[in-house]
């Protein structure tokens, strides 16, 4: 059987784990992020304000981003701290959990959104009016009866520019909704060992 002093120690490995674990998700969502800022890698795009409303809220970024790195940071410091200082430990862990956990849901909500809504790109309008030919907009969100994410006839057909806009679009958010899935999966963890961290030295000093 496991002594007081294993379970702590095994305690404060996975604290360390899950921080790295948690802080190399958070640099995945923000690169992901920026590459759905630079469609085919061209930046002439962003320059000309013809980006997607969801890559430029940018929640890879400060959601799965930014306030995930900082709560790892966090994390992996309580895998340090936390036999000296459980209590300030445990709040430490409160806190970590509830801004990753804030900025992963923001992530994958978001995420979410913008893969049913489809890409922004430019496509032709003239089949739904007759007033322009061509337009940047949305031409997925409002598409009667057929769903892009299952169509792949019309990946190619509709996006006119940036060329491969659909695929661009699907692989990169949906690189985001996994990507947060795994961080809400780690802080659930990171949750988990900190209680069973706390019980256990308190039941060592005892």
């Amino acid at each position: 059987m496991l002594s007081f002093p294993h379970v702590m120690a095994c305690s404060r490995t996975c604290s360390r784990f899950l921080g790295l674990s948690l802080g190399t998700a958070s640099l995945f969502a923000a690169g992901a992020n920026i590459a759905l800022l630079f469609p085919n890698w061209d930046m002439t795009y962003l320059t000309r304000g013809l980006i997607g409303k969801h890559a430029m809220l940018g929640s890879g970024l400060w959601g799965g981003g930014f306030m995930v790195l900082v709560a790892a940071t966090l994390i992996s410091m309580t895998g340090y701290f936390r036999k000296s200082t459980p209590c300030l430990c445990m709040l430490i862990a409160l806190l970590s959990s509830g801004l990753a956990l804030l900025g992963a849901l923001v992530c994958f909500v978001t995420s979410g959104v913008a893969l049913k809504e489809g890409p922004f790109c430019m496509f032709d309008v003239s089949s739904f009016n007759q007033t322009q030919a061509w337009k940047f907009g949305y031409p997925f969100k409002d598409l009667p009866n057929r769903n892009y994410l299952y169509d792949r006839s019309l990946w190619t057909s509709v996006c006119l520019e940036p060329s491969k806009a659909v695929v661009w679009h699907v692989a990169f958010f949906s690189t985001l909704v996994c990507i947060s899935l795994l961080q809400l999966l780690l802080v659930a963890i990171h949750f988990i060992n900190s209680i069973l961290g706390l019980l256990c030295s308190f039941c060592e000093k005892s």
